[in-house]
């Protein structure tokens, strides 16, 4: 009873965090949505909203980024994982009815400057996805600096098409984004390929 109890307040806080970021949600709201008593609240963190909040972003971005990593080691080609990724992220948003985007985007937009663990873990997480993404452009042929570039075009475009979907309650802007995205990947892998030929025959 008590880890469901705790598990309750895990999910709700997540949840609210999505919706509202760190300022709007309070444990008052937690409390209320997760109908917790207040006492069992502080016996599974004892620190309070900041050490809720920190442990709910830990696994989201830990979720987030297993996901991502797992979605661009399927495909040997970069440009197919990423429309993968794209498509994963507009059936995200059909699935929640555009009511949730980004796990910690809320949270950075808060700017949660007074709680450093926080911040460095968002921070850490953009450093790890964009990571991710480079790693993969590179192992296909992409020179580092242009895979890095792409990388950031990659991840920027989604969280700021995520945005959009919300507001407009419609995927059709991630959908169509993705098909000029992969067009960029497949032209910089193939560039990529052209010049390690050109090495080669050299």
């Amino acid at each position: 009873m008590a880890n469901d109890t705790r598990t309750r307040i895990l999910e709700t806080t997540a949840l609210l965090l999505r919706q509202r970021g760190y300022h709007g949600t309070s444990l008052n709201d937690i409390l209320g949505a997760s109908g917790a008593p207040r006492g069992s609240l502080y016996f599974h963190f004892p620190g309070g909203k900041d050490q809720l909040v920190i442990e709910v972003t830990r696994d989201s971005v830990a979720d987030v980024t297993k996901r991502l990593g797992e979605a661009l080691a399927a495909e040997s080609d970069p440009a197919v994982a990423a429309h993968h990724i794209y498509q994963s992220v507009g059936r995200m948003l059909e699935d929640n009815d555009f009511s949730l985007g980004c796990p910690i985007a809320p949270v950075v937009l808060d700017s949660p400057a007074d709680v450093p663990e926080l911040a460095e873990l968002c921070r850490s997480a953009f450093e790890q996805w964009i990571g991710l993404l480079q790693q993969a452009f590179v192992r296909a042929g992409v020179p580092e600096r242009r895979a890095h570039a792409l990388a950031l075009l990659v991840e920027s475009s989604l969280e700021g098409l995520m945005v959009i979907a919300r507001a407009t309650r419609d995927r059709g802007p991630v959908l169509m984004v993705a098909d000029e995205v992969v067009a960029l990947i497949e032209q910089a892998v193939l560039a990529g390929k052209v010049a390690q030929h050109a090495d080669v025959a050299i």
